[in-house]
């Protein structure tokens, strides 16, 4: 039990850095949710943990079979990714905003969040790298512990687009500029923190 508590929220932190990050994500939810409804969030959700369930079956399926003679490999370069992406994460940090353009023409918000997510050359960039070590790392544990894993990850994604969406559909600033990039340095530090832990954990496999 410890161990799928830990892995959950493994995931929901590593989850909460990626779903903290501005892209078209988020700017379609936020673009959405000007319309008054606050669904939005989990719809797009929806189309997002689709696009990654077909990715999470494929490396359960065939991926962590050919990538196990590598996963010592692999687990550096996720390391390394990690770190990588905190870097970005405070660098980003410093000009982020929830403050941007909005339209609402979102017609289809659960295609929007699997169209915006397969589009995102960080989302593919994230999922060849951080998520396919992850995913390895918790196979080595069982399917439970790398399931548990993706479920801490879609948290962490429901729970923000869920609040990014309320708060647009009543009109509200979600949190303040200043508040977010915080949030966003803190997650960044995360990452690096993380990812130096698994590359030295790594290296000593």
């Amino acid at each position: 039990m410890p161990e799928l508590i830990q892995t959950f929220l493994l995931g929901l932190m590593i989850g909460l850095t990626g779903a903290l990050a501005p892209g078209p994500t988020l700017v379609a939810t936020i673009n959405a949710s000007i319309t008054g409804d606050w669904k939005i969030g989990p719809k797009v959700t929806l189309g997002h943990m689709i696009a990654e369930s077909v990715i999470f079956v494929l490396i359960v399926l065939g991926l962590s079979t050919l990538a196990l003679p590598y996963a010592t490999a692999i687990a550096l370069i996720g390391g390394i990714a990690l770190i990588i992406f905190g870097a970005l994460t405070i660098t980003g940090s410093r000009g982020a905003s929830l403050n941007g353009p909005v339209t609402g023409t979102v017609s289809n918000p659960c295609l929007t969040g699997l169209v915006t997510s397969v589009a995102n050359p960080y989302f593919w960039i994230w999922w060849l790298t951080i998520g396919s070590a992850m995913i390895i790392a918790g196979l080595a544990g069982g399917i439970v512990l790398a399931a548990v894993f993706m479920v801490g990850h879609w948290c962490a994604d429901l729970g923000w687009f869920t609040l990014v969406s309320a708060g647009v559909s009543q009109g509200r600033t979600i949190i303040s500029d200043i508040s977010y990039r915080r949030v966003m340095g803190v997650c960044g530090v995360f990452l690096i923190l993380f990812g130096a832990y698994y590359f030295l954990k790594a290296l000593s496999l």
